[in-house]
């Protein structure tokens, strides 16, 4: 029966039953029993190429057209897989180090963390957002910098408790329906983890970088390493890592403590092949400003803490520049 069916393929092929063929796969036929299985394989391997190219394009078609924000040159991310590293603290300076490296610029703030909004706190805004002549929420601005937050638009206490449409829906909202005027940079602070707001907002609008923060803890690296390889996935240049409370230094002896590890987050960063941005130590300066919504960067602007914060911005701005390059 093998024979039967090599030689009808054979036939069919136009190949010679008495020579070696090559198939246009590459796929070589020789005689004996086996042949007709090497066939098919051979066969089963273009259908399965072509059947991914297929899905490829299908998928493709599936994904929403990214749309740029209007007004806004270059949006940067700021993320963490796991919660509690310092991540929207990190985002605020940023955003302040940006503007202290180079006042010409403008920078933007979008709180992309739904259920745990943290801009108003650290940037020390209340109220309501007013509207525009265009129906456009105007952004609350403090230290120069114009933010917006879902903690804007409910109750301090108030829990979001919403399903995945819903927390698209106020996604959409927060980047289409705020007028941003003209802005060099948005940082967004996004939510820990690797969910639908990072996926939503690294579809939806060009991405310039993204900025993973992490502090040099195994347990807290496990989850920054997800969250650079999820923006590796969807297309979103990781500029580089920022290795966030570093060094504990005593405040009466000056004596430096390596609290959550050394180096862990530069290794980190060495493994993926993406740039340590900098290092911002453990200190207390920066826990007090930033819970009185006076962060480090504008309220002591010489201190080492803030210094550590515009190393990150330029570091920043020179990877930006690197990727558009």
């Amino acid at each position: 029966m093998a024979q039967f069916t090599y030689s009808r393929l054979a036939h069919f092929l136009k190949l010679s039953v008495n020579k070696c063929s090559v198939l246009r796969t590459g796929a070589e036929i020789k005689h004996g029993p086996t042949c007709c299985v090497h066939l098919i394989r051979c066969q089963r391997s273009v259908d399965s190429k072509a059947l991914q190219e297929r899905q490829k394009q299908q998928m493709a078609k599936g994904l929403p057209k990214q749309k740029p924000i209007t007004g806004v040159k270059q949006v940067i991310v700021v993320a963490s897989g796991k919660g509690g590293v310092g991540k929207s603290t990190t985002a605020v300076n940023l955003a302040l180090g940006l503007m202290a490296n180079d006042p010409s610029k403008s920078v933007g703030l979008l709180d992309a963390d739904v259920y745990g909004p943290s801009i108003p706190k650290l940037m020390n805004l209340k109220g309501n957002p007013e509207l525009n002549d265009h129906n456009l929420m105007i952004p609350l601005t403090n230290y120069g910098v114009p933010c917006m937050s879902m903690g804007f638009l409910v109750e301090d206490v108030a829990p979001i408790v919403w399903r995945g449409l819903m927390v698209m829906s106020a996604i959409e909202k927060l980047l289409r329906q705020v007028d941003w005027g003209t802005l060099d940079y948005l940082v967004v602070d996004m939510p820990p983890g690797t969910g639908d707001v990072q996926l939503s907002i690294s579809q939806n609008i060009p991405v310039a970088g993204a900025v993973i923060v992490s502090t040099p803890q195994d347990i807290a690296l496990l989850d920054a390493r997800r969250g650079a390889e999820m923006f590796k996935k969807v297309h979103v240049p990781v500029l580089g890592m920022v290795q966030n409370m570093s060094v504990f230094q005593c405040p009466n002896c000056n004596h430096q403590t390596h609290i959550f590890g050394s180096d862990g987050t530069r290794k980190l960063a060495e493994t993926l092949g993406v740039a340590l941005l900098g290092d911002v130590p453990l200190h207390l300066n920066i826990r007090e400003t930033s819970d009185r919504g006076q962060p480090v960067v504008v309220s002591s602007p010489d201190s080492p803490e803030a210094e550590a914060y515009k190393k990150v911005a330029s570091a920043v701005v020179q990877r930006l520049e690197e990727v558009s390059t």
